[in-house]
């Protein structure tokens, strides 16, 4: 009789047991662009000072990619930049990104905030999609050619990148968008 109580209360304790926690792509997402991000700037600012805009794109073209790979090692999980008007064709969107950046570009045309979001993009995979907004900074190299971007900057990016589009911006426009894509079997 002892060991029927003592199985009763057994599947009694391991019934409410909490089943293990899902991951919070939306946190885990938010951490992983605020640390890429702190990275990527911090040493972008180091080049401008350093070398300009031309040292800063020299670094771009040569180390921002590795950096980040790094850092996709260490969360396990892809971390892209992507745009409408991409600099570097490898960062040309795929398709639900593009899907993603119309959104945004439409919300923001309307005057509607931007927020980070997760999406299902297949069965293994989540992505976590936030905006990129342009600010003083970054029209230094992706502003107006001859008015926030000097004609000599402008120069030095067409030669490393013939076919960038990634010009033109005002302080405050969509720039682009962080894509973090989490695989479910990582969990």
């Amino acid at each position: 009789m002892k060991y029927i109580h003592f199985i009763g209360l057994f599947l009694l304790l391991s019934a409410c047991t909490a089943p293990p926690e899902a991951p919070d792509y939306l946190a885990n997402g938010k951490t992983i662009q605020a640390a890429t991000f702190s990275a990527l700037s911090s040493k972008l600012q180091q080049e401008m000072a350093a070398g300009g805009v031309s040292g800063a794109v020299q670094y771009c073209r040569l180390a921002a990619y590795p950096l980040v790979d790094s850092l996709s090692k260490v969360y396990q999980a892809t971390i892209r930049r992507t745009s409408l008007k991409v600099r570097n064709p490898l960062d040309a969107p795929t398709e639900s990104e593009r899907v993603q950046l119309n959104s945004y570009q439409q919300l923001h045309q309307n005057g509607q905030p931007l927020e980070a979001l997760i999406q299902p993009i297949s069965e293994t995979e989540i992505a976590y999609y936030a905006p990129i907004l342009v600010n003083d900074l970054c029209l230094k190299c992706h502003g107006q050619p001859d008015e926030t971007l000097r004609a000599v900057d402008y120069a030095k990016i067409q030669e490393l990148y013939p076919g960038d589009k990634a010009t033109g911006y005002v302080a405050g426009d969509l720039r682009g968008m962080w894509s973090i894509t989490f695989f479910k079997d990582n969990e």
